[in-house]
């Protein structure tokens, strides 16, 4: 594979583009150049002035992308290692758009394919695959963030309908959306629903005020007596064990998202280092300088081979929760790292929404502790390692 058309060869350092098959190359570009010519311009802006670009669903349907390691129903059926690509250069452009793939296509799009009915298959997933409908992912509650299972939204049964109650917080397209996944709690434990956000009883709010990710729609929402017909109701989910499936679906496009919001902060900071001539020398010959980028350079191919080797298992059917959670903690924390310690290398201009990092640094703030915290991770690994769970 011929590597010097990549545009990002020189953050590549193992030359893992070699190893990648001719259609996730090509997926790999096409997605690069929708980030560079139709994200990178107005991302800034946005992120600003705390709007979301919702034409953008649109876009990403139109290439392809959303629920694009999904086979059916309109779906593109490409590799575990193509999906991966396209959430390192979504995640290039902003945190946002990843979010956003990883909700519609790992969150809700996989729930319905591996959990719903043939009708709700058929109903939702080729409305899905456009991007003109929205599905959201309601999980996380006001007190059970890494405690799921403290869940307080409940769905009784009445007759051949369901009473839901409750609230979820922090849901990513809450106002968005067309349809929400609500669990809730039954008499037979934790069930997944398809809620319409247009039944009666149906609230979201958006979440104002945030520091990060300001270019997504997060929100809040609330159930008080909305009656859902038991037709809704995910059939093949039973148990907290569903909704864990689908984040683990969600972990594995964080882990490799992570790795664009690190190359974009890296890419700025050699170009930034290369220009900015301070004591009669560009920075970027300052030897302090030079040791930093390395280091950057150094963590994100770690990031990449483990990435890739993730991909592999994956394919194969062959991938744990603890590698899954191990690849998000290393990933995430590295590009959190790295966005950080550009920012520095940008002196006063790091702070500016005109450059990157600060943007990329305030989201990884988000992506660190959303889809598992890194404690979490932590003990899942510590589980794995000792045998014993300290959760």
């Amino acid at each position: 594979m011929n590597t010097d058309m990549h545009e990002h060869n020189k953050l590549d350092l193992y030359n893992l583009r070699s190893s990648l098959t001719e259609e996730e190359c090509l997926v790999q570009d096409t997605v690069a150049r929708f980030v560079d010519q139709d994200v990178l311009p107005i991302i800034g802006e946005h992120f600003a002035a705390h709007s979301v670009p919702t034409d953008l669903a649109p876009k990403m349907g139109k290439l392809g992308l959303l629920g694009a390691n999904l086979k059916g129903y309109g779906c593109a059926g490409l590799s575990q290692t193509a999906y991966g690509l396209i959430c390192q250069e979504l995640e290039r452009g902003d945190s946002t758009l990843r979010s956003l793939l990883s909700v519609q296509s790992s969150l809700v799009m996989w729930c319905i394919h591996q959990f719903g009915s043939e009708a709700h298959k058929e109903r939702w997933l080729p409305a899905m695959v456009t991007g003109e409908s929205l599905g959201c992912f309601g999980l996380t509650e006001t007190q059970g963030g890494s405690d799921p299972a403290n869940m307080k939204t409940n769905a009784k049964r009445d007759g051949d309908h369901w009473i839901l109650n409750g609230s979820k917080m922090w849901i990513t397209n809450g106002t968005l959306a067309e349809v929400a996944i609500v669990w809730a709690r039954t008499v037979d434990g934790i069930r997944g629903f398809l809620v319409e956000t247009d039944r009666p009883g149906f609230d979201s709010r958006s979440i104002k005020n945030k520091f990060s990710l300001r270019a997504s729609d997060t929100a809040e929402l609330f159930f008080s007596d909305i009656s859902v017909p038991d037709e809704n109701r995910l059939p093949g989910a039973e148990g907290l064990k569903s909704p864990l499936a689908c984040l683990e679906q969600a972990r594995y496009g964080v882990a490799w998202g992570a790795i664009g919001a690190a190359q974009a902060c890296l890419s700025e900071a050699l170009d930034y280092t290369a220009t900015r001539i301070l004591f009669k020398r560009p920075l970027s010959k300052n030897q302090l300088i030079q040791s930093r980028l390395a280091d950057a350079a150094r963590r994100i191919t770690n990031a990449q081979v483990l990435a890739l080797q993730m991909a592999r298992l994956k394919e194969d059917n062959r991938l744990s929760t603890v590698q899954i959670s191990l690849a998000k903690w290393n990933n995430v924390r590295m590009a959190l790292d790295i966005a950080r310690d550009c920012r520095d290398m940008l002196g006063g201009a790091g702070i500016s929404v005109e450059h990157v990092a600060i943007r990329h640094m305030l989201n990884l703030e988000s992506v660190v502790t959303y889809e598992g915290t890194e404690s979490i991770h932590q003990l899942v690994v510590g589980r794995e390692l000792t045998g014993e769970s300290a959760f």
